[in-house]
């Protein structure tokens, strides 16, 4: 699937990616700056975060909770080095815990990652607006 938006739709994009997707495991590609963070954010509006949602670059993994306390986990790989270090911070049982996980970076640790996931492919183009290509999602 593929769609165009610009960053005033960026809420009913989101909203269209979840109702799409029933895996829970979401991978957000694209260059610096293509707006991965910006449409997490927009994911975590739509599932009723309350908080202040933020890239975890340094940190490496930010809890949210949803509208009914869920956690949902953001996560951004872009300073890992190696995978090993993905697996001292426990990433395998954020997978498997049925939580919402948003990885912003996958390819760094693209031997870690589960099957059942749905990419999230970014691209700005020349007006300004973002191409997304959904691959693996539920039809």
């Amino acid at each position: 699937m593929q769609f165009e938006y610009s960053l005033s739709e960026i809420d009913e994009t989101a909203k269209k990616i979840l109702a799409v997707s029933k895996p829970i495991i979401f991978l957000f590609y694209g260059s610096m700056g293509v707006g991965k963070t910006t449409l997490i954010k927009a994911f975590a509006k739509q599932l009723g975060v309350g908080d202040q949602v933020s890239s975890p670059t340094f940190s490496l993994v930010n809890e949210y909770r949803d509208a009914d306390d869920n956690p949902i986990f953001h996560f951004d790989f872009y300073r890992i080095e190696q995978e090993e270090e993905a697996l001292d911070m426990g990433v395998e049982e954020y997978f498997d815990s049925n939580a919402y996980c948003l990885i912003e970076w996958p390819e760094n640790i693209k031997n870690l990652l589960p099957l059942e996931t749905v990419s999230v492919n970014i691209t700005e183009q020349e007006n300004g607006k973002r191409t997304i290509i959904l691959e693996n999602y539920e039809q």
